[in-house]
């Protein structure tokens, strides 16, 4: 089925002045753009005049679907409270495709999200990166496994203080020794090759690790504090693997670190007051500075710690502290997507893409601006 969105101002996060055009939508993907396009008799034609046109906004980092709306802690499945070494759960097991926080983030152009366990455990599990529309989670998913979540700093030790740790040095070493033990595990499978008898005993954890180990996935780690996010480049180093960081929020402080590490970045959530000492340094203006230091930054909500629809806002409160527009909305666009691994799909609006397509009144970064239309996949999810 066509769909062709008219005369538009595109802002496709792709070139940095908008453009005046039309978007050919076939099939779920975007099969053209330019001005004047010529679409076949049975498009459904939407005339987006004096409308913005954006491409769906994507969260990097957040716990929506399994911190959901209207519930309390018995209602949580973000963390897992009795193990603080728990890499073999998946964000897919938990994802409820009902809460009702996934139709807001359509309400706010929001159309993949990157979401799971939370920053309780040193390691916490897998993130999915999803599409907020549907009834099934295997079938919403990009990516049901796009990264393994660990963390640093204050949570792992409040929350297992009376159990295995209460020093950041013992949630390194926790994490290193799962490292270390999964390493092994995997030399001894590919040392057996194809003999069951040399296989070494199933081991759950460990193999959950190998994905990492082998490049596929990248650790994805809670970092607020500058020791702690120096301490998770330090381990992923050591192993050679893949790194995400996520809050970063002394990142203005290690600028110079963060740019020679050259690894993706997701910061905030910013909006409210520090509400624990780690986050003293929180500051609308440290997307700026890690951005114009040449990092790969992102901007994240950490939903459900604020509200998803609001993610556009969290931009534009960076852009009133120094981030140039442009920047922002890749900030928001192309880079969470390519910070979760699925910027070939999603987070720009190019030729062969999903059609995901946010239609605003006005500048999405703007508080007077609504947003108007969502589309999923060439579908209007959301009509205002």
């Amino acid at each position: 089925m066509y769909t062709i969105i008219q005369n538009g101002l595109i802002c496709d996060a792709v070139h940095k002045a908008p453009f005046v055009g039309d978007l050919l939508i076939d099939g779920g993907r975007i099969a053209a753009i330019g001005a004047g396009l010529d679409a076949p008799a049975e498009a459904q034609v939407v005339d987006a005049t004096g409308l913005h046109v954006y491409p769906g906004l994507v969260e990097a980092h957040g716990h929506i679907g399994l911190d959901g709306w209207a519930v309390g802690y018995e209602g949580q499945d973000y963390n897992e409270y009795n193990d603080p070494v728990t890499p073999q759960l998946r964000a897919i097991d938990g994802i409820n495709p009902f809460d009702e926080a996934l139709q807001d983030a359509v309400r706010g152009g929001v159309t993949t999200l990157c979401t799971g366990p939370g920053s309780s455990n040193v390691l916490g599990g897998t993130f999915a990166a999803f599409k907020p529309v549907g009834t099934c989670i295997d079938d919403m998913c990009l990516l049901p496994q796009a990264a393994m979540k660990c963390a640093f700093g204050e949570n792992p030790k409040r929350c297992y203080k009376d159990k295995r740790i209460s020093s950041r040095m013992n949630t390194a070493a926790l994490l290193r020794e799962a490292l270390f033990k999964a390493r092994e595990y995997m030399e001894k499978l590919e040392a057996a090759g194809d003999d069951p008898a040399r296989k070494p005993a199933f081991d759950m954890k460990l193999h959950a690790l190998l994905p990492v180990l082998r490049g596929e996935i990248p650790l994805k780690a809670h970092a607020h504090q500058a020791n702690d996010i120096l301490t998770a480049i330090r381990i992923a180093r050591e192993f050679g693997v893949k790194l995400t960081l996520e809050h970063v929020t002394d990142g203005a402080l290690i600028v110079d670190e963060l740019a020679r590490a050259d690894v993706p970045l997701a910061v905030g959530p910013t909006f409210g007051q520090p509400s624990k000492i780690e986050l003293k340094h929180k500051s609308w203006q440290t997307p700026a500075i890690l951005n114009a230091a040449g990092c790969r930054v992102s901007i994240i909500t950490d939903s459900p710690v604020t509200q998803q629809s609001h993610l556009r806002f969290c931009a534009a409160m960076a852009i009133e502290n120094g981030m140039p527009p442009f920047d922002a909305l890749r900030a928001i666009t192309i880079n969470p997507a390519r910070h979760i691994g699925v910027g070939d799909r999603v987070g720009s609006l190019e030729v062969g893409k999903d059609a995901d397509v946010v239609l605003a009144s006005g500048n999405i970064f703007e508080l007077q601006s609504r947003i108007l239309a969502t589309f999923i996949d060439g579908t209007r999810v959301f009509q205002a």
